[in-house]
């Protein structure tokens, strides 16, 4: 559990400060995912990496943590989704971690996997001594679950900005690769393909049957 204090003014204007206490279950209710606990929060380096290599991975099997851009489009695009809405990091999107790599292995295998408990362990990293604020975002809707009227300050408020056409545009581009060297086109699998889709057994990356 992370302990931690709102400061606020009472009814007489004076400051106070108000408890707040933040468990795993309040990351997993409070951002509406539908992991439990005993879902795993690491899958093995071979699952994720051959997973990976499915979806049309153009980059070097020991590479540390895969880049986006060697991805065809629509990967690319949903890599980029995951990034930015799951990473705990505030630039270099590119680049992606490990527990992103499981993450979006997991989503399209059908695989269960223990989302919020990574966030809160990201949480707790933080407070051992990182220089800035991990998951701001996610942050701010605990705070707003347990601190209803919790006055804020515009100019502190975290703003975020929806994907449009510019994102759109870069995204499109390969830079330093002509069209023909750009990562080939990977068809759709997994759960993004069909919506009954069931996770392949003993940890592989697809079934024994499949010709993908």
């Amino acid at each position: 559990m992370i302990y931690s204090a709102v400061r606020m003014k009472d009814e007489n204007e004076k400051n106070i400060d108000l408890e707040v206490k933040f468990t795993v279950d309040d990351v997993r209710r409070v951002s509406d995912l539908e992991d439990k606990d005993e879902d795993p929060i690491i899958i093995l380096e071979r699952l994720s990496k051959g997973f990976w290599f499915r979806m049309g991975y153009a980059g070097h099997a020991n590479d540390k943590g895969y880049i986006k851009s060697r991805f065809c489009r629509p990967y690319k695009f949903m890599v980029q989704c995951v990034v930015h809405s799951l990473s705990q990091r505030k630039g270099a999107y590119d680049k992606t971690s490990d527990y992103i790599m499981n993450i979006i292995a997991c989503l399209v295998l059908n695989r269960p996997y223990n989302i919020s408990q990574v966030i809160f362990n990201h949480m707790v990293d933080n407070i051992k001594g990182e220089k800035y604020i991990k998951y701001p975002r996610f942050i701010q809707m605990l705070l707003d679950d347990q601190v209803p009227n919790l006055p804020k300050d515009p100019k502190d408020e975290l703003k975020l900005n929806h994907m449009g056409s510019e994102t759109l545009k870069r995204l499109d581009k390969y830079k330093g690769l002509k069209p023909d060297h750009e990562p080939r086109v990977k068809g759709m699998i997994g759960k993004i393909k069909k919506k009954d889709y069931v996770a392949p057994e003993n940890d592989q990356w697809r079934h024994v049957d499949s010709n993908s």
